[in-house]
């Protein structure tokens, strides 16, 4: 009984030692990585390398984090799953961070391809919003997981807006009918969920760069600036009122209200015009006009000087 308490006692001691920990410090916020039972040293140093390089693709226009505090944890498993990080978690419970599964044997180069750790540290830039609110979280962190890619380096430009179409197309296939800001967990259709609410944000940024001169990279740093709380609960109605006054007009709230009560996936061809996107059957073509270079380049080019950017891989993994 004695040794069963000791060990008891020792138990904080030995997971804590089992922990490495570090802190990412961008102005006056700071990001704390945790990494969880990796003995090898060079493998710690792996995975640091990477979660900080995922980390600093979302980064705000004014080079800090969106929130002042957060931590990300990062254990390994074993898993059949081809993914090299086979599943990843926000979480909000007293403070808010984000939870990373990462297979055993995956490595540098296949967890640099994967899009899992950039689409769970977006979700940093947004309260929680509930199951109403659902398409708005997953489909701004589905955004991002290809633009800020592409502007890291990670991602070739042109293949992050062919992920972005390829996400497009899996969310018009998964249309149920159903109202948007109805389909919480549970309800199926989780492809329309992600991906028209990733139709959504790029609306979104479009319209805000034609019409106000601004960016929805700006307005979520001003936001996570005044605003944003981790752990905060919002309804998703609240929060792009929220952006509308950061922003000074009504670009979300008309946005939220058309898509909120869609129940069909929506039309992107005005989007894609914009953009000089056409599809075809043997896939996407870009328009060469220095117009629609232009916006494209304005959202996918690296934000980086070239001695910083890092050499796009070759290919990667596509879902969800």
């Amino acid at each position: 009984m004695r040794i069963f308490f000791l060990l008891l006692s020792l138990l904080p001691t030995l997971c804590l030692a089992a922990t490495e920990s570090r802190v990412l410090q961008a102005g006056d916020t700071r990001l704390r990585v945790e990494i969880v039972d990796v003995s090898d040293p060079a493998r710690g140093r792996m995975l640091q390398r990477w979660i900080q390089e995922a980390a600093e693709t979302t980064k705000t226009q004014s080079g800090r984090y969106p929130l002042r505090d957060a931590y990300v944890r990062i254990e390994e498993t074993d898993s059949d799953d081809d993914s090299p990080v086979p599943w990843g978690q926000t979480r909000r419970r007293g403070e808010t961070g984000v939870l990373l599964y990462v297979r055993r044997d995956a490595s540098y180069e296949q967890l640099r391809a994967d899009w899992t750790a950039v689409h769970e540290l977006s979700h940093l830039f947004h309260p929680y919003l509930g199951d109403s609110g659902r398409w708005l979280a997953e489909g701004l962190a589905s955004y991002y997981q290809n633009v800020s890619r592409a502007r890291a380096g990670m991602l070739d430009a042109e293949e992050a807006w062919r992920r972005l179409d390829a996400g497009f197309g899996r969310g018009e296939a998964a249309s149920t009918g159903a109202r948007l800001d109805a389909m919480g967990r549970g309800r199926g259709g989780t492809m329309r969920v992600y991906w028209a609410g990733a139709a959504y944000w790029l609306e979104a940024d479009l319209a805000l760069r034609r019409d106000s001169g601004t960016t929805l990279d700006v307005i979520l740093d001003r936001y996570a600036d005044c605003c944003l709380h981790g752990t905060d609960s919002l309804a998703p109605q609240d929060f792009v009122s929220a952006l509308d006054r950061v922003a000074g007009n009504d670009t979300f709230s008309v946005l939220y209200r058309r898509y909120a009560a869609s129940r069909v996936f929506p039309s992107l061809v005005d989007a894609y015009a914009q953009l000089g996107i056409s599809r075809h059957a043997d896939g996407l073509a870009f328009a060469r006009t220095v117009k629609t270079t232009q916006l494209r380049d304005a959202i996918m080019a690296s934000q980086r000087s070239p001695s910083t950017r890092s050499a796009a891989p070759a290919s990667s993994p596509s879902r969800p």
